[in-house]
């Protein structure tokens, strides 16, 4: 009861003059407070904490499930790499080969005098070797009608090889009102490689990028 009064009649502008009991009373009170608070905080924040590690878990999990699902399956993907580079090399190898290259450039330029087309320009250029096959460009200037350039693509495409003709910076424009037209540009045509010079070709391809990155570092 005693206690209850010093509390009632506690002056509030006189904090030394309160009773013992009273002071010991909010200096435990006060203790407990920061003693929960500072609980409080700590365990907040291994909350945090430890939701965080749990979402890292979950995401660990996820991408431990992805890599094995990927492991099971990597020998079987490898051996469908196998087969898809073996049907690879096997529709190269119906490309011209090194010694019919003449021959084809031949039979192409015969192929659009057969046509009607006329030949201004036909200038085969140097060799540029891949992994697998090369390719070889082919500057030209051609005039003719739509029609005997339609039979030009349509004769090459019956000559006895694979033959593969892609346009690169190719314009087709009139030359006048009778139905002439201007094909300008240059063309490729591919040959496979024989494995001598797969090998060759890899090897240039391969200096040719590390001295790319060396000149890049510096």
């Amino acid at each position: 009861m005693k206690f209850l009064n010093d509390l009632r009649n506690l002056d509030r502008n006189n904090i030394g003059g309160w009773p013992k009991s009273v002071k010991i009373f909010f200096t435990g009170l006060l203790f407990g407070l920061v003693v929960l608070l500072g609980w409080y905080v700590f365990v907040s924040d291994q909350q945090n904490t430890l939701e965080q590690q749990a979402n890292k878990e979950e995401q660990l999990k996820q991408e431990f499930s992805q890599k094995q699902a990927k492991a099971v399956n990597l020998e079987a993907l490898q051996q469908q790499l196998d087969e898809m580079q073996d049907m690879l090399r096997q529709l190269l190898r119906q490309l011209p080969s090194k010694t019919e290259m003449p021959e084809l450039l031949i039979d192409i330029s015969q192929t659009a005098l057969s046509a009607g087309l006329e030949t201004e320009l036909f200038q085969p250029g140097a060799e540029v070797p891949k992994d697998f096959y090369a390719e070889k460009p082919i500057q030209l200037r051609m005039v003719g009608t739509y029609h005997q350039f339609g039979t030009f693509i349509s004769g090459v495409a019956s000559l006895p090889r694979v033959v593969i003709l892609t346009l690169h910076d190719v314009s087709l424009t009139p030359k006048d009102k009778n139905g002439q037209l201007v094909l300008q540009g240059t063309v490729k045509t591919y040959r496979y490689l024989e494995d001598e010079e797969s090998v060759e070709a890899k090897a240039a391809n391969a200096k040719s990028q590390s001295g790319a990155k060396t000149g890049g570092r510096k």
